[in-house]
């Protein structure tokens, strides 16, 4: 097949992708300031953050993960014009969201005694502690979101969830810099001040995604009159089917980046805030990855519901061989800038703190090497992974997974990330095994799937 088979594809799949990315991204970039923000006030904040998102995470993985599952049914059934279905799949999705995030602030809430034996630096965990209380909270109106933004993809429609996300955004920034640092009159209140305003602007983007989809006539009738109390058992129990394996799909690799957090940890503050530096800075790569996997969603499920397996293959391709050259492109610029980037984060004039700032941002440039050399790793396996939920395949990939960060990745960052081995940069060489290993099997599985789909399609 020609080349150009697959670059004709690139526009849609940028027009696709690109709001995805751009929402994605911009809730990334608020993580970024929140950083840049917390790193002006001392090493332990920044390393208190660290370790309280990294409950955060695990818990938002499952949340997000789950939310995943509506987005191909509504993708099929948008394609084959049935409304019932889109209906339906969206309201269960909903309801199950709601759920399902209430029971994960719940786990986040009470979990949070755990971080007193996980021999974390005590001064990181004191800090760490009134901020996952305000964070977990969020929890709630940020898997409701989800729905919404999950069933706006799968509808085609890209652009609205990327519009509520930078509101929200937009007020996250606002008010940390008023409540972190206590500016016009607002409290002082540091770190809890980030929280609070995490809070805030994940309620502000359910109400603006609703009003948004509300206003549209392709999804006017979706949004309103949500009859929760009358549930069809079939419909819930499709959700669950897809929902359950992809929110441990994506627990599994959220799971063992919280566990390199955790086992950086164990290397002492330094370490821990360095860490957080390399992910904050690696997740804003992968979120364009991310915004492709999500149009490979949306576009093999379209195909899938029209049955054109020939057309769904030669699409997904076109996704793949993008993302592997935007990763190309962010592993350059990773490896040519490894020592500058980390220094955006810290205060070199704080003369108090200038030998920690100087050791982190040390560490921090050797495992952006590591990082660079994962980013095309990355990008396949969750591009793939989004083509699989596509063709609503999830529990052999929930095995990968598994298997790929858990048996592979994680044994290999804890021998070698022990102080008197590799390391900070040992723990990463292990989540560079754990993401290759994912990215070589899923593609195995997606090549035979497709194969398969094709030939029984002649038959």
């Amino acid at each position: 097949m020609y080349f150009s088979a697959y670059t004709k594809e690139f526009k849609y799949n940028w027009q696709l992708a690109a709001p995805v990315m751009l929402g994605m991204l911009g809730h990334t970039f608020v993580s970024f300031i929140d950083n840049i923000m917390v790193g002006q006030l001392g090493t332990a904040e920044l390393a208190a953050v660290s370790l309280g998102n990294s409950f955060m995470f695990v818990a938002m993985s499952l949340g997000i993960g789950f939310s995943t599952a509506i987005t191909p049914v509504v993708a099929a059934a948008d394609a084959s014009n049935n409304f019932k279905t889109g209906k339906s799949a969206f309201k269960h999705g909903l309801f199950l969201c709601t759920i399902i995030g209430i029971l994960l602030f719940l786990l986040v809430f009470f979990s949070k005694p755990l971080m007193y034996y996980m021999k974390q630096p005590p001064e990181v965990v004191a800090l760490a502690g009134p901020y996952l209380d305000l964070v977990a909270i969020s929890l709630i109106p940020l898997v409701v979101f989800q729905a919404f933004k999950q069933f706006g993809d799968g509808m085609s429609m890209t652009k609205y969830p990327m519009y509520a996300t930078l509101l929200g955004n937009i007020v996250n920034v606002i008010l940390n810099y008023l409540l972190i640092f206590g500016k016009f009159g607002f409290p002082e209140l540091g770190i809890v001040g980030a929280a609070y305003g995490t809070l805030a602007s994940r309620v502000i983007m359910v109400w603006h995604i609703w009003y948004l989809l509300k206003g549209k006539e392709k999804t006017n009738q979706f949004v309103i009159r949500i009859q929760f109390l009358i549930l069809d058992n079939s419909m819930l129990k499709k959700l669950l089917n897809l929902g359950a394996p992809s929110a441990m799909q994506m627990f599994f690799e959220v799971a063992i980046f919280t566990a390199a957090i955790w086992l950086s940890g164990l290397l002492g503050k330094n370490p821990q805030a360095a860490n957080q530096i390399a992910l904050n800075l690696s997740s804003m790569t992968f979120m364009v990855a991310m915004g492709l996997s999500v149009a490979a969603m949306i576009r093999v499920g379209n195909q899938k519901g029209l049955k054109a397996y020939f057309e769904l293959r030669r699409i997904a391709f076109s996704l793949f061989l993008m993302g592997t050259l935007f990763a190309i492109s962010f592993a350059i610029i990773f490896f040519v800038f490894h020592n500058q980037l980390p220094k955006i984060y810290v205060d070199y004039d704080d003369l108090d703190n200038l030998l920690d700032n100087l050791e982190v941002v040390g560490i921090a440039s050797k495992l952006l090497i590591a990082a660079a050399i994962f980013q095309i790793s990355d990008s396949i396996q969750v591009l793939v992974l989004g083509a699989l939920r596509g063709l609503q395949d999830v529990k052999i990939p929930t095995l990968i997974t598994f298997v790929s960060y858990w048996l592979v990745g994680f044994p290999i960052s804890w021998f070698l990330g022990k102080a008197d081995v590799y390391g900070s940069f040992g723990i990463w060489l292990g989540l560079l095994a754990g993401l290759t290993t994912a990215a070589i099997l899923l593609y195995i599985r997606f090549n035979y799937l497709t194969k398969r789909l094709i030939l029984s399609s002649k038959a």
